[in-house]
């Protein structure tokens, strides 16, 4: 009975070892996978640091508030068109631009079936979304970006378009489809970044830097969190400028002040920016 009884007892106290085992692999294994998370975070936050242009006269198109974007006025003409990607109702941007430059602006929003209208300005609308190859998924059309852009008949050669881009994280993997000889070719490129979770993140940010200067960097104050740190939310606002037309002002300290024409994207809530010295309008 003695025996018994010891065997119950070595069984029991196994058991034991082995839950604890299990339990301290478990948190082990949440700290390596949160430190690997801190440390892409670091690493995304190290590449999003804007420079100033001598040449680049920012202003803001569209809306007041979200919907807004930061541009360089002054870099975007000669213009033949624009693409909105990402529209529902509203597309305060693509209406400013197609009135003041007479441009056609084609937007691609296969989500929303909102038809947005633009006194004065000339929409385009494509019932089709943009993402790494071409079919559908479900019962929604995507395409990639650069079959978008060359089939349309408005651009040719090298004509010149300029793009806004929030698409709710789909941008990750439409960007790294295209290729670098598309990325050359576009002046300017203003979009809504989303998430800071994925490595794809940083490979997009890193291949975007090799055509592009960042000269904007605005965190979305509907999307503040602790848990992008060392980010402040999980999407931010970026504008990039072609390395061709782009001239970097050496005497501006990196990253560059930001302007304070952005806006919070909500006009109530609190707002998250880095801690830089704002710059002059």
């Amino acid at each position: 009975m003695q025996d018994a009884f010891m065997k119950r007892s070595f069984v029991r106290v196994t058991f034991v070892i082995i839950a604890l085992a299990a339990a301290a692999a478990i948190v082990i294994g949440d700290l390596v996978r949160q430190a690997a998370g801190r440390k892409l975070r670091e690493a995304i936050l190290a590449e999003l640091q804007p420079v100033a242009l001598k040449n680049c006269t920012l202003k803001r198109f569209g809306s007041a508030n979200d919907g807004g974007y930061l541009m360089c006025e002054n870099l975007i003409e000669p213009l033949d068109a624009a693409y909105s990607y990402g529209v529902g109702r509203n597309d305060d941007w693509g209406c400013e631009v197609s009135r003041r430059y007479r441009v056609p602006v084609h937007q691609y929003d296969c989500f929303d079936p909102a038809r947005p209208t633009c006194n004065g300005g000339m929409f385009i609308f494509h019932d089709e979304c943009v993402g790494d190859r071409t079919g559908y998924r479900k019962s929604r059309f995507f395409d990639t970006l650069e079959n978008q852009i060359r089939k349309n008949p408005d651009v040719v050669g090298s004509r010149r378009v300029i793009i806004k881009m929030d698409i709710e994280g789909a941008e990750w993997d439409s960007l790294l489809a295209a290729p670098d000889e598309l990325f050359a070719s576009i002046p300017q490129i203003t979009m809504e970044m989303h998430g800071y979770n994925d490595p794809k993140i940083l490979a997009v940010i890193r291949k975007m830097k090799r055509n592009f200067y960042l000269v904007n960097l605005h965190f979305n104050n509907w999307s503040c969190t602790s848990k992008a740190a060392p980010l402040l939310a999980w999407a931010y606002q970026t504008h990039w400028v072609n390395k061709r037309i782009g001239v970097p002002d050496s005497s501006v300290p990196v990253p560059a002040p930001m302007s304070p024409l952005n806006a919070p994207d909500s006009p109530t809530w609190p707002d998250c920016q880095l801690r830089t010295p704002r710059s002059q309008p």
